[in-house]
C-alpha cells in the first residue's frame, strides 16, 4: 500500500482517521445484512451484552468487523458514573480510539452490542489483540437499557494504555452525548490535530496520518509517547 495509493484511496484513509467514531443511529437498532433493521429485543437472548463507547455503535464499524451477513443487536443505553474519553493509542487505521473512563456523576449515552459466542470472539480479537485494551466486567445496575430488563454485568473495554491527556487532564468523545460531564470535548479530527501538533508540528497533516497507516513501527512510537504521558482509566 505504500506510496501507491491513489487520490480516493488516500482520500478515504483520511476521511477514516479522522471520522471516529462515525455516524450511529441515535435509537436501538439490529445490524443485519449490512443495513440498519428494527431492533427486537427478544433477540438478546442467549447473547452476551458488550459495551460500545466509541466506533463499535456504529453500523460501518460492524461491517468492517463482522462483515455483511452478521446479525447484531444494538441497543442504547446509558452508563452511569462512566464517560467516553479517548484512549492514548492510536488505531492501526490512524484514529484516536475512545475508552470507557469511570467518571462519578456522569451519565453518558452509549450502546450495548448484544453477541453470540463467535462474535464475541471477533470482538475480543480486535479489541485484546493488539494489547490496546483489557476487558472489564461493568455492574448491570450501572447500565440503563433502552428496551428494558437488567442484566447481572455487562462486559467493556478498558484502555491499557491509559486516557489521552490535553490540557492537564482527560478529553471525551463530542459525538458521544453526556449529563453532568466534568472533562473537555474534542472530535476525532480534533484530537488528531493535537497528535499532530506534538509529534510532527512541521509535516503536513495529511501526510502526518498516512505515516500513521502505513508505518507500523512509527505508529507504534507515537502511542509510546502519548501512553507515556497518560492519565490512567478508572473501569
Amino acid at each position: 500500500m505504500e506510496a501507491r495509493l491513489n487520490g480516493s484511496g488516500a482520500a478515504a484513509i483520511l476521511a477514516r482517521a479522522r471520522g471516529y467514531p462515525y455516524a450511529a443511529p441515535g435509537h436501538s437498532y439490529c445490524y443485519r445484512g449490512g443495513a440498519v433493521a428494527a431492533f427486537d429485543p427478544a433477540a438478546r437472548a442467549g447473547r452476551t451484552p458488550v459495551l460500545a463507547c466509541g466506533s463499535n455503535r456504529s453500523p460501518e464499524r460492524l461491517r468492517q468487523k463482522f462483515g455483511a451477513d452478521a446479525e447484531i443487536p444494538v441497543e442504547t443505553a446509558v452508563l452511569a458514573d462512566h464517560d467516553a474519553v479517548f484512549s492514548a493509542h492510536i488505531s492501526r487505521y490512524g484514529a484516536v480510539p475512545a475508552t470507557i473512563h469511570g467518571a462519578p456523576g456522569t451519565r453518558v449515552s452509549l450502546a450495548v452490542t448484544w453477541l453470540d459466542d463467535a462474535q464475541l470472539e471477533v470482538m475480543h480479537q480486535s479489541e485484546v489483540g493488539a494489547w490496546n485494551y483489557r476487558v472489564v466486567a461493568l455492574d448491570g445496575a450501572l447500565v440503563t437499557l433502552d428496551r428494558g430488563g437488567e442484566p447481572a454485568q455487562v462486559l467493556a473495554y478498558a484502555s491499557r494504555r491509559g486516557h489521552f491527556v490535553h490540557d492537564g487532564g482527560a478529553v471525551a468523545l463530542s459525538a458521544v452525548q453526556a449529563e453532568g460531564r466534568r472533562v473537555p470535548e474534542m472530535t476525532g479530527a480534533q484530537v488528531l490535530d493535537e497528535v499532530h501538533r506534538r509529534f510532527a508540528r512541521d509535516a503536513d497533516p495529511d501526510a502526518f496520518i498516512m505515516r500513521l497507516v502505513q508505518d507500523a513501527d512509527y505508529r507504534r512510537s507515537c502511542t509510546a509517547a502519548l501512553a507515556a504521558d497518560a492519565g490512567p482509566v478508572a473501569g
